[in-house]
């Protein structure tokens, strides 16, 4: 058999893998899925086995370390077997975030300039009143103004009240039309 692929000889061994398996999980199923698991890593890494060493040794060696690496794999994972850990967890759909900045869109393009303005530079680029009016050449309290009428034009367009969560996922929207941003209002 010299000259002859490896990997010819890897079925020769199967029983004696599967016995090996179940010695070490107790569990057929899970054997079985080790023992795929083997066989699949030692077929993919054919190139590592050294001719003329001992095929056995080798493949049992691949079973072991994947036994060892999926029981530390295993004590970080959390059982939920009856899924109530699982029934508690939600993630958001990217959908609804996209639905809602298209709709911000749609509301913020509504408003005048100057209040559009304000809201980018004090809302979404996070300057102060201050430095937002020295750029637009202004009073303070008319940057705060438009900054401020504009955050009402929006929540009337968009149609929210003041108790309803704002759920929109982009931070830069969210200090435009949330008074609990980085300036004050």
């Amino acid at each position: 058999m010299s000259g002859s692929d490896p990997r010819e000889q890897l079925v020769d061994h199967l029983p004696a893998l599967r016995a090996f398996a179940i010695s070490l999980t107790r569990n057929g199923a899970t054997a079985d899925d080790m023992v795929q698991d083997t066989i699949i890593k030692a077929w993919t890494n054919i190139d590592k086995f050294q001719a003329g060493t001992n095929m056995r040794a080798w493949l049992f060696t691949i079973l072991r370390n994947t036994y060892y690496s999926n029981r530390r794999k295993q004590r970080r994972e959390v059982a939920d077997v009856d899924g109530v850990f699982t029934a508690h967890l939600s993630e958001k759909p990217a959908h609804d975030g996209r639905l809602q900045m298209t709709d911000f869109n749609k509301a913020f393009v509504k408003l005048p300039d100057e209040q559009r303005e304000a809201l980018i530079l004090v809302g979404a680029s996070g300057f102060s009143y201050e430095e937002a009016a020295d750029m637009c050449g202004v009073a303070v309290g008319t940057i705060k103004s438009r900054a401020n009428r504009g955050r009402a034009k929006l929540v009337e367009i968009l149609g929210l009240s003041d108790d309803e969560p704002m759920e929109l996922t982009d931070s830069a929207t969210m200090a435009v039309v949330s008074a609990g941003g980085k300036s004050s209002f």
